[in-house]
């Protein structure tokens, strides 16, 4: 087998050469006494950024959205949330172990839900009832294809969130992508938001690494919590230095990731037994539905593997694919040649 195209996430990744020296040339002290002077500079960028006081540099989005839930609720709450989003189904349970939460679940459109439909969910005042405490949204949506939630709607809702008491956070592991293909800055889009997750080990190509933003008190919560669950680090500015060089080097490109999914969409379209919108794409993120092949997602993507392409089944009939930095428009070329013999087959 020659080359693999990897389409299975934006998380598999390398870090470019450019990244690495990066790394390498990294300053480096110990980050748990705030002593690491590439991660405090990265934090610092990122918070003016996003337009918010402070930031703190973590290893993974899951930890950055749970420990926002974390400081942001009392065991017992409720967290209002679209029913497929990533922090209530695909981080292992851990709003309810972590922060002793439950979740109100809000049927969304490709991940989008609007202010009524919070107004809906919030609980009235009994002691028969959990209290409503947090509304999360995820940006971009992943189990949504990818999906922009659109700014105006996240401003109805953080309007409401606010005559409610409700305290905002939004999981942007895939902002960057959000504010590329809508044309919005960072800081537009995290101001309804008392806090934002974003990562830097999907679009951004990082090894590892994310952060959590929003007011010095919040953070200092945070911080509390991050060492709580075993996330202090020590000498860490050699992977803040790779999210410091994507920051400056790697936002612009995502544009490249949408149009590479956007071609990849446009050829599945023209292949018999696949069924996909090629509207609906609008970032780096697509699924498409094997269903009328007589096979399982599974046994697609095992067919595909033989050939050189990884995809990701996400349910019996749905596979998903994903465009990144190291997936190039010759491999969406040779990615849709292989499925189409799949296929074919």
């Amino acid at each position: 087998m020659g080359r693999i195209i990897d389409l299975r996430s934006d998380t598999v990744t390398k870090p470019t050469q450019e990244m690495r020296q990066a790394m390498l040339e990294a300053e480096v002290g110990d980050d748990v006494f705030g002593e690491d002077p590439t991660v405090n500079a990265l934090q610092e960028k990122t918070a003016r950024l996003l337009g918010k006081q402070a930031a703190l540099f973590l290893v993974s989005g899951t930890m950055g959205n749970q420990l926002a839930i974390k400081a942001h609720t009392q065991p017992g709450d409720e967290v209002i949330i679209e029913a497929s989003s990533h922090a209530m189904n695909f981080e292992g349970g851990a709003g309810a172990m972590i922060s002793g939460v439950q979740f109100f679940a809000i049927p969304g459109n490709r991940g989008v839900f609007d202010a009524a439909q919070v107004e809906a969910a919030i609980r009235v005042e009994d002691v028969h009832f959990p209290v409503s405490r947090l509304v999360v949204i995820e940006n971009t949506h992943n189990r949504g294809g990818g999906t922009v939630f659109p700014l105006t709607k996240i401003r109805e809702v953080a309007d409401l969130a606010s005559d409610k008491g409700l305290r905002m956070h939004m999981d942007g592991a895939r902002l960057w992508n959000a504010c590329v293909a809508s044309k919005t800055s960072p800081a537009e889009y995290a101001t309804p938001f008392d806090s934002v997750s974003v990562c830097l080990s999907k679009g951004l190509g990082c090894p590892i690494g994310s952060l959590v933003v929003g007011s010095q008190e919040f953070i200092k919560r945070a911080h509390r919590f991050r060492k709580m669950v075993g996330g202090g680090t020590r000498q860490a500015g050699v992977l803040a230095a790779a999210g410091i060089y994507a920051l400056d080097h790697h936002l612009q490109r995502l544009e490249e990731d949408h149009n590479k999914a956007k071609q990849l969409a446009q050829g599945l379209s023209r292949i018999p037994r696949v069924i996909i919108n090629p509207a609906e794409v609008e970032t780096n993120i697509l699924y498409f539905d094997v269903s009328r092949t007589g096979q399982t997602a599974q046994e697609i993507a095992a067919l595909l593997r033989h050939r050189g392409v990884l995809v990701h089944p996400t349910a019996r009939s749905l596979v998903r694919c994903v465009t990144h930095l190291d997936v190039s428009f010759p491999d969406i070329h040779e990615a849709l040649n292989a499925i189409e013999a799949v296929m074919a087959a």
